[in-house]
This record gives structure tokens, C-alpha cells and sequence, in this order.
């Protein structure tokens, strides 16, 4: 079942499939829109996120794929649940502030407003971080 968008200059466009083409399927659409920019050969194949953003790395993973290529899973290199990683570094800013990022207090369950006190440990180099009440439930 296809999908049919309208283009940016109103008229219909070439239909786009409801799942991304694979294939030899992928390799005939793709070769027959060669002459347009790579994201809309990408939409027009299918690799399109639910916000609108096109999947490109998804997108060149199937052409590798279809092209005969053995090209290993994101999940075999990662492991398997993990996705994006916070890198667990920061330096501090030109204005002697120290970032922690949303990362990190996501992951901690902090909540916007929460206030905590600062202990300082010289001896270890350390931070402490103390929640000075309990988040709103």
C-alpha cells in the first residue's frame, strides 16, 4: 500500500511505500530517481522517521544490502538494548561553569526545581550532589 504526499509545489508526488523498500525493489525505485537529490530518492523509497525526518544511514544500510553487501546490525556492534550512550565527560566552561546535562539528570530521575546541596570532597577529588527534599510525585 502506497501513500500518496503532496510536493512542496503542490502537485502530487511520487508515491511513497507505507514500510521502506528493500532489495531489488530499492535498487529499481532508487535507480529510477537518480537524477533527483538523495532525500528524495530516500522519501521516495520509504525511509522516512514518524516526525518527517529522513532516515539516511537507514536508507544507505539498504542500498548496501541490496547491492549483495554483508553489512553488520547496529545491534551486533552495540550492546543489545543500550542505544545512545552519554559519554560521562564535561570540562569546565570558559565561566567556571560545570555542565552535567539533561543526560545525566534524566537518568538520575532529578526533576526542574529540585534543589540539592553541594559537598565538596577534596581528598577524592569528588562532587556530591544532595537532594535537599524529595521530588514532587
Amino acid at each position: 500500500m502506497a501513500v500518496h504526499r503532496l510536493t512542496a509545489e503542490g502537485q502530487e508526488g511520487q508515491a511513497v511505500p507505507a514500510t521502506p523498500l528493500e532489495g531489488a525493489a530499492l535498487l529499481d525505485r532508487a535507480r529510477s530517481l537518480s537524477n533527483r537529490p538523495e532525500d528524495q530518492i530516500a522519501r521516495a523509497c520509504g525511509y522516512v522517521g514518524p516526525s518527517g525526518r529522513v532516515l539516511k544511514k537507514s536508507f544507505y544500510r539498504a542500498l548496501v544490502a541490496a547491492k549483495g553487501y554483508i553489512v553488520p546490525s547496529a545491534a551486533a556492534t552495540t550492546a543489545p538494548g543500550k542505544g545512545r550512550q552519554a559519554d560521562f565527560r564535561t570540562r569546565v566552561h570558559g565561566n567556571g561553569n560545570l555542565l552535567i546535562g539533561q543526560a545525566y539528570t534524566r537518568r538520575m530521575g532529578f526533576e526542574p526545581g529540585q534543589e540539592f546541596r553541594i559537598e565538596l570532597h577534596k581528598e577524592s577529588g569528588s562532587i556530591w550532589l544532595s537532594p535537599l527534599q524529595e521530588p514532587p510525585s
